[in-house]
């Protein structure tokens, strides 16, 4: 006999004259389940697929030696992921499920497939495959690693716990679209120490924070930018990798100071 086990009930195997529990289903959207809800929850979880979908399309098209608009696809991959979250908020549909679809979407399209476009590329600027290779391969490990984490740590409104893998691949494939004139092992070591940054415990200021800082400090990339678009861009990325160590620093003094 197969117990008629639904959205909300709890069923124990004793009831059926077995010992063990029977699995009960748990309804994925929370709350009111209206037709609504249900779409609204349709579409935050789309882009979380579309993002997913992008990422293989990126390994695809490098594979095929497109890696120029491998690299786009991945700036794509990380719009959509914006989106998902902002939508879930705004339509009040937030949901585990939700949460744990993104992590594991994130790894395949931010860990997997950067990873991939950033090999190839790194072997097409002439860098050594295995040294490539292990960059890239820690690229995914450390992204698995920090999402892990991020899913179990208490979140900080103020600070990233480590470089967010939105951010690494943004800048990595940024790297492919600008083409820094940087020699391949150079190139190895950025990806390397993006890796390494993903999983640190510096804090990172979020996009909130590095709004409010005064007006003048953006226009500052922007003539940079206009005499060297490349330069621009490898002072800005690290910049905000050294400003990790340099916050850890002063946060952990603020304390003695007081």
């Amino acid at each position: 006999m197969v117990p008629p086990v639904g959205l909300d009930a709890t069923v124990t195997g004793r009831d059926y004259g077995v010992e063990q529990a029977v699995p009960v289903t748990i309804p994925l959207l929370p709350g009111e389940r209206t037709m609504l809800r249900r779409l609204q929850f349709a579409l935050a979880n789309a882009c979380t697929l579309g993002s997913l979908g992008l990422g293989m399309g990126a390994i695809f098209l490098a594979f095929h030696g497109d890696l120029w608009l491998a690299a786009l696809t991945l700036l794509a991959c990380v719009a959509l992921d914006g989106c998902d979250g902002g939508l879930a908020r705004k339509f009040g549909v937030s949901s585990p499920f939700g949460a744990q679809m993104d992590s594991m979407a994130d790894l395949s399209s931010f860990g997997v497939a950067t990873g991939v476009v950033s090999y190839l590329w790194l072997v097409h600027l002439g860098a050594n495959p295995f040294a490539a290779g292990a960059a890239c391969a820690l690229l995914a490990m450390s992204a698995a690693i920090r999402l892990a984490r991020f899913n179990v740590s208490p979140k900080d409104g103020r600070y990233f716990c480590g470089v967010p893998t939105t951010m690494t691949a943004a800048v990595l494939a940024l790297n492919v679209v600008i083409a820094p004139d940087l020699p391949a092992n150079y190139q190895v070591a950025l990806v390397a120490v993006y890796a390494i940054a993903m999983v640190s415990g510096f804090p990172y200021a979020k996009l909130g924070r590095v709004l409010r800082l005064p007006p003048w400090l953006f226009l500052l990339p922007v003539i940079c930018a206009l005499i060297s678009v490349q330069g621009t861009f490898l002072a800005v990325i690290i910049g905000y990798l050294v400003s990790g160590p340099v916050l850890w620093v002063v946060l952990r003094r603020r304390p003695a100071i007081a």
